[in-house]
């Protein structure tokens, strides 16, 4: 198979699972010219797309309104997944700490490209400030991706740091050597935080979640405004955001922060 056209199938591969996921992760059911600007391509690519996912139950379409929603065969795959619902096991603990500190609580799972938002819990504030489920989170300018990449293996963390790293705002770490000491820091103290580094105005700070060999799969994090979360957070936000992610690692089968912190120094000071 030529090069050109194998190239073509993967990207057409790429826009059908962007289209997938931009209906799925809707706060409401989307028609074909919202999908198409939202993921900037021509809404008859859109459609032939659609037309699939429908046909193969992985997107219904309301006859009504002629827009798109999840299908009965992405519910059915998500209902088979074999792995722990980390979502619903955090569930008790995001509350706790969302009443306690009265910020909005983001849970987030990590994958290749960056930290997954899976759940979000409003402030007790009147002004919500969140980030929408399905959100990906870039490594470098996020609390949650910094202390994903700090524990992360090392051959991982060289990936991510060779490649350009985009600048959200004047704040943001573009630099490998500065992200490189910043993550050094993050694996010694346990949590990091991300003062307007991908928007302005906003903060938030992230602590580990472990599974039970000891891999960080996901963080915790509280996020708000900088007013109220400012860069260096209280000491006792701190203490209860990582009380909050230890919680939840126990709930995955690992066994507690301080054999794995005597770990990651040891990696870390390997390095």
């Amino acid at each position: 198979m030529p090069d050109y056209v194998a190239a073509g199938m993967v990207r057409s591969v790429q826009l059908a699972i962007d289209v997938l996921e931009t209906v799925s992760f809707a706060d409401e059911e989307m028609g074909v010219t919202q999908i198409a600007e939202r993921l900037n391509v021509t809404k008859g690519s859109v459609h032939r797309h659609l037309h699939t996912l429908v046909e193969r139950g992985y997107l219904s379409q309301n006859p009504a309104t002629s827009r798109y929603a999840i299908g009965p065969k992405s519910r059915l795959l998500a209902r088979l997944a074999p792995e722990t619902d980390l979502a619903q096991l955090a569930q008790g603990p995001m509350r706790e700490l969302r009443d306690a500190l009265g910020q909005s609580v983001v849970l987030s799972e990590m994958t290749p490209r960056g930290a997954l938002v899976l759940a979000t819990l409003a402030s007790t504030s009147p002004i919500e400030i969140g980030v929408r489920s399905g959100s990906e989170l870039p490594f470098h300018a996020t609390a949650q991706g910094k202390v994903m990449l700090a524990f992360a293996p090392h051959p991982f963390q060289a990936r991510v740091l060779s490649r350009r790293l985009e600048a959200f705002t004047d704040k943001t770490i573009t630099s490998a050597e500065r992200l490189e000491r910043t993550l050094h820091d993050v694996a010694k103290r346990g949590y990091a935080s991300a003062p307007e580094e991908s928007m302005l105005g906003l903060n938030a700070v992230a602590a580990p979640i472990f599974d039970s060999d000891d891999a960080c799969i996901a963080t915790l994090a509280v996020v708000g405004s900088i007013q109220f979360l400012p860069d260096k957070p209280k000491p006792s936000d701190i203490d209860a955001l990582t009380k909050a992610s230890q919680q939840i690692s126990r709930k995955l089968g690992h066994a507690g922060p301080q054999e794995t912190m005597a770990k990651r120094r040891k990696v870390t000071a390997a390095r």
